[in-house]
Order: C-alpha cells, then structure tokens, then sequence
C-alpha cells in the first residue's frame, strides 16, 4: 500500500510544539496542513485526529498542524482564523479555538464573526491576550511560515497530510480513509 503515497525524502519540518500533539520521540509524525474554512478539513479534525489520538496515543504519533489557508472567495476569512488560532496557541489555547472554529465553520464562514466565535472559546483575560497577539506580527507572519513551507512541499489542497517516519516522508492521498489511513501508518513501523 506504501506504493499508493508519494515518497519524499528531506529534513524535519519545523514544529510549532504549541500546535502538536504527542511526543517528538514518537515513532511516527504526521504534518497536516489544514484550512478552518474547508468543510473536509473540519472532517479530519472532528473525525480522524480523535481516531489517531485514540489508536495512537502521545507516545506513538506526533501529529504536527500548519496552517494553510486556502487563497480562494470561499475561504475569505480564512487567513483571519489562523492567525487568531496561532495567537491562540501561545497562551496553549490552541486546540479550545481550533475546536470552536471547525464546531461552527457553518455560521463565521458566512457571517465573517470570526472573533466572535473565537472569543467563546477563550475567558476575558484570554481573549484580551489573543486580541493583542494576533495584531502583533508574528501570529500572521507564522500563518505565511506554514503557507510557504506548504507550497515549497506542492500542498496544493486542503487537508494534506504528510506521514513521517525518520526521514522517509510521503504525502498522503486520501486521508479520509481511516482504515487505509491506518494501514498507512502501520507499515511504517
């Protein structure tokens, strides 16, 4: 089955730790480049990611997220909730607020709250934290980080999925799949 991914071979992709789960000394590291936009990529954060947290646990998988925002009409607010979901990871609220916006991708996708949505993740003392990072540089130019080093890996739809084992690397062409997916991750131990 390890014919059906794509190999690549190079260096460790940089890891935002405050967007990981698991162990770095896990044996396995999947790197996911997501949209808070894309309907399929809130599939795989409120479907798969439970599944391989379950299965997998800290100790055997390192599950790494880059952000990717995806430049198309559709996805206008996109850039917006990365930023505040990056911000959000350095005070360690980023799972709350990545939560809240794949939750309710339906309403702030159309109506633009993007904040709103955010903010009901967060207590006030939070909120006022993450309002002041994401106006700071760094939180959008982490969101850019990701863009380019996704674009510099052809990512090219959301969500790619790339399974890592030492310096074997393939993308994955369906991670939606769970059972292939697994079996996926399997061979490689």
């Amino acid at each position: 089955m390890l014919a059906a991914v794509i190999p690549c071979l190079g260096q460790s992709l940089p890891v935002d730790k405050d967007k990981a789960f698991g162990l770095p000394t896990a044996p396995i590291r999947l790197d996911v480049f997501s949209d808070f936009s894309c309907p399929v990529c809130r599939s795989f954060h409120m479907e798969i990611f439970p599944q391989l947290e379950r299965d997998y646990g800290p100790g055997k998988i390192y599950i790494v997220t880059h952000e990717f925002p995806l430049n198309i009409p559709a996805h206008k607010y996109s850039r917006e909730a990365a930023a505040y979901a990056t911000a959000a990871a350095r005070i360690g609220k980023y799972d709350a607020v990545a939560d809240k916006l794949f939750q309710t991708q339906a309403e702030w996708t159309v109506s633009g709250k993007v904040w709103d949505t955010v903010a009901t993740a967060l207590t006030p003392a939070e909120q006022k934290k993450v309002l002041a990072l994401s106006k700071e540089p760094a939180a959008p130019g982490e969101v850019e980080s990701d863009v380019a080093l996704g674009n510099s890996l052809g990512v090219n739809s959301t969500p790619t999925v790339f399974l890592s084992k030492g310096m074997r690397r393939f993308a994955i062409p369906n991670p939606m799949n769970y059972p292939l997916f697994r079996s996926l991750i399997d061979g490689l131990k």
